[in-house]
């Protein structure tokens, strides 16, 4: 695939410098890039605004990051945190990890997987996915509204290519599109990437929805397809709503079929609110797999983690371990989970008001940190986006016409000026 233009301007200026590094630079050395307009990029321009919905991070009302007490009083750790981990990540983190994803997934009762893999956080996990499995050429079949680090993680490092299917049909998931995807091209291996809660949409399927979508892959897999389900469970537990489906669509994919191979990707990042710590974890599931399978898994994992970075930090495995053990722990995420439900109840109820429709109209979003709104005809989101920073003191990222919006990060008490300020940016820009 073409190279982006942004690493071409990296490469010529390294040449310039020094031909023989240049010499040296592999393949996805050059294609690798630092994107200067993408949503780091926004965030900084955003930084210090009165409202900042751009942060992927959840804020407390005062702008500080949201934290659990029993983490933050164990900065002072143990001697045992200042040795290296293994590359594996500790046992008893492993072990502790696999147990409350079967404690939130009931569904997974009576099931084998592998023991969790530690990684530096779930981009570290979504890498060593794709150094597993995808070789260059390989298709990524995933809904059109993603992460867009998926990009330098799959096509720009791995040379793999993002095949999107359309993400909503009639506010409601696309399972059509998705099952069409599958059934697309020969019969052999097959690629799936799923993220629910949907990073920049905020939306989880409906329980009926996320039957079809396992029952899609199913009838993919039966029909003679090898499918790798890579689920991104970033905001895993995030729901705010009745109907939507709880638990991840590993709990049923694990053991669906023998040609499909589940990978969970997940973490403390979101569901402990430890953005910092980066630690994450990647766990095997297929129909019929033994330990020695697993632990042929874990090791092929545990020898690319081993070759890149070494091993996750021993130090964040430890306070993690210790703030799960304590009695405090639960009441504290469910203090958190509340906050963050009333932000998205505040955004429901502010966007139940009719003028807006003037100017943009809501995705279907249901959970998660983040919602977008879809512009209308006519109305240059990057130029609203603009006219936000300079005038109206706030920050919001988008992406072509439509505009994410990080709810986790904005007071629930700003959030009706948040909207107000956007339709009035829309009108000036309509103008």
């Amino acid at each position: 695939m073409p190279l982006n233009r942004e690493a071409i301007a990296l490469n010529e200026t390294i040449k310039k410098n020094s031909p023989a590094v240049f010499s040296l630079l592999s393949g996805r050395g050059k294609a690798i890039f630092f994107p200067k307009r993408g949503i780091l990029s926004q965030g900084a321009e955003a930084k210090g605004k009165k409202i900042n919905a751009t942060i992927g991070i959840a804020l407390e009302d005062n702008a500080e990051t949201m934290r659990l007490p029993s983490l933050q009083k164990l900065l002072l750790v143990p001697h045992e945190a200042f040795s290296y981990a293994p590359s594996f990540g500790r046992q008893d983190v492993r072990e502790k990890w696999r147990a409350m994803l079967f404690e939130k997934n009931p569904s997974l009762a009576g099931k084998e997987t592998s023991l969790p893999v530690a990684t530096i956080a779930l981009t570290h996990g979504l890498s060593m996915a794709a150094y597993l499995f995808a070789d260059a050429g390989d298709k990524i079949i995933l809904p059109s509204l993603f992460w867009e680090n998926y990009r330098l993680v799959f096509e720009n490092a791995y040379g793999a290519r993002l095949d999107t299917c359309l993400a909503f049909r009639q506010n409601a998931f696309n399972v059509a599109g998705l099952e069409k995807k599958l059934s697309e091209g020969k019969k052999g291996k097959k690629i799936l990437l799923l993220n629910f809660p949907n990073n920049p949409s905020g939306y989880t399927p409906t329980v009926e929805e996320a039957k079809k979508i396992v029952e899609a892959i199913k009838k993919s897999g039966e029909a003679g397809n090898k499918i790798l389900a890579l689920l991104d469970d970033a905001y895993f537990g995030l729901v705010f709503e009745e109907g939507i489906e709880k638990e991840s669509l590993f709990s049923w994919l694990a053991d669906l079929h023998e040609n499909i191979l589940a990978v969970k990707i997940d973490g403390p990042t979101k569901e402990d609110f430890a953005w910092g710590f980066r630690v994450g974890f990647v766990t095997f599931g297929i129909k019929g797999g033994s330990r020695e399978l697993y632990a042929a898994l874990e090791a092929k994992l545990a020898g690319a983690i081993r070759g890149s970075v070494s091993n996750a930090p021993n130090i964040s495995q430890v306070l993690l371990l210790q703030a799960q053990a304590s009695e405090e722990y639960a009441s504290e995420r469910k203090q958190k989970f509340e906050i963050l439900r009333k932000r998205y109840g505040t955004v429901k109820d502010v966007l139940a008001g009719k003028k807006f429709a003037k100017y943009f109209v809501p995705l279907p979003f249901n959970s998660g940190y983040f919602m977008c709104i879809k512009l209308n005809d006519g109305i240059d989101a990057e130029k609203v986006r603009q006219v936000l920073l300079k005038k109206y003191d706030t920050g919001v990222i988008v992406f072509g016409n439509l505009v994410r919006i990080a709810f986790s990060a904005v007071p629930n008490e700003k959030i009706p000026e948040l909207f107000e300020n956007i339709f009035l940016a829309c009108a000036e820009v309509a103008e």
